[in-house]
């Protein structure tokens, strides 16, 4: 039996480290890990997309993407036929951005946000998960290595600003009722973790490894 290839995409500014404890039967599924790379200047979502699409070798993949790169794999399967497109701690639209978001859509003020010091861990931290946890510190220095400002004034411009308004009814949700990025309250439709955080891909990995096999076959 030919294995299923599964694609896994990591939220803003975060490597593919986060994934280092997803497990799923290698029987069965063929896991590869994608990174983020540097967006040409003016670049859109879509031209990205479409550039990180090519990374994909295999027909058929699932495509599963936390946070922005959540986002990011929603816009790539227009330039793929994957079998699934699963979505964890991100939205489908961007009806289900909180309202912070949509305010600083309208107003601009994304470009405020003094990326240029983002480079500095801990204020990142603060910036990508909403509060400062002394004890989670650590945990991000290791996770949050994408720290170029272009990238980073880029990715928050795209996740304030996506498009999209209409649901891809066929992308899967799986959502923490915890999590602080995008509340759960604006999510519609999703599979709900029960005390889920926006990081629950790390702190939670077992929920996925018990869940992700089934989630990914019915």
């Amino acid at each position: 039996m030919s294995k299923i290839h599964v694609y896994l995409m990591p939220g803003m500014a975060a490597s593919s480290s986060i994934f280092e404890k997803i497990k799923l039967p290698e029987d069965v599924f063929e896991i590869h890990l994608l990174d983020w790379i540097i967006p040409e200047k003016t670049e859109s979502l879509k031209e990205y997309a479409e550039r990180m699409s090519k990374f994909v070798k295999h027909d058929k993949a699932v495509l599963i993407g936390v946070s922005f790169g959540g986002i990011l794999v929603q816009e790539m399967a227009q330039f793929l036929e994957p079998r699934k497109v699963i979505i964890i701690s991100s939205v489908k639209s961007n009806k289900e951005l909180p309202s912070r978001m949509k305010i600083a859509k309208t107003t601009k003020a994304y470009k405020l946000i003094p990326t240029s010091l983002l480079s500095n861990v801990d204020a990142l931290t603060k910036y990508a998960f909403g509060t400062m946890v002394k004890e989670r510190i650590e945990l991000y220095k290791k996770y949050l290595t994408m720290s170029d400002k272009v990238y980073l004034d880029w990715a928050i411009e795209q996740v304030v600003c996506w498009e999209r308004a209409v649901v891809d009814n066929r992308v899967i949700h799986i959502h923490g009722d915890n999590d602080s990025v995008f509340p759960f309250q604006n999510i519609k439709n999703c599979i709900n973790v029960k005390s889920g955080t926006h990081i629950m891909i790390v702190n939670r990995y077992k929920w996925f490894n018990e869940n992700l096999p089934d989630i990914i076959l019915k």
